[in-house]
């Protein structure tokens, strides 16, 4: 079992734990708020009516589609963040665009954690997912839609293989790590 994180070990930050559908961003995010002792957003919470509706239909939706969702993701990091200084989000953030609106949103840092995996293990995971408004048949446009993070990006890269344990583990060590730790 991981200890959680005292109180103001990071400075502000906000955290998100993206990637595609089925690969573990609502576990990992709340068990790292859960660490950190903070709140955790779900991004699935922010899609209107419409967009998940788009969704159940098996259409994947477009950048116009995102761009107000993620406005409101936004909107809720920075105010969690001005609150409470550590927020945790699950988000797919799946192009770099995505993590810039998000990163644009906040007076605060953002990292980023990608949790990675491969296709058959997703497909397996999403099939098997009961009352999920995202269907497997767009698990391909995600997977197409993802833009692995830059090497100048605030982001780290997880396996999924590895057990929720050892991803919190992971993620606590590189926050901490980060700039994202106070001196």
């Amino acid at each position: 079992m991981i200890a959680a994180v005292p109180e103001g070990a990071l400075a502000p930050v906000a955290i998100v734990v993206m990637g595609v559908s089925g690969s573990g961003k609502s576990t990992l995010g709340a068990l790292l708020a859960e660490k950190l002792g903070c709140a955790f957003l779900e991004g699935d919470a922010f899609h209107s009516p419409e967009a998940v509706a788009t969704m159940q239909a098996g259409r994947p939706l477009s950048d116009e589609d995102r761009w107000p969702w993620l406005d409101r993701i936004g909107a809720a990091l920075a105010s969690e963040v001005a609150a409470h200084g550590v927020v945790v989000a699950a988000c797919s953030a799946l192009k770099r665009v995505y993590r810039d609106r998000l990163a644009g949103a906040l007076a605060a840092p953002v990292r980023f954690v990608l949790l990675d995996s491969d296709a058959e293990t997703l497909r397996g995971r999403v099939s098997h997912r009961a009352g999920h408004f995202m269907p497997p048949s767009l698990l391909a446009s995600q997977l197409a839609t993802l833009e692995r993070p830059q090497p100048d990006e605030a982001a780290l890269i997880l396996d999924t293989a590895a057990t929720p344990d050892h991803l919190v583990h992971a993620a606590l060590a590189w926050l901490s790590a980060s700039r994202a730790a106070r001196p």
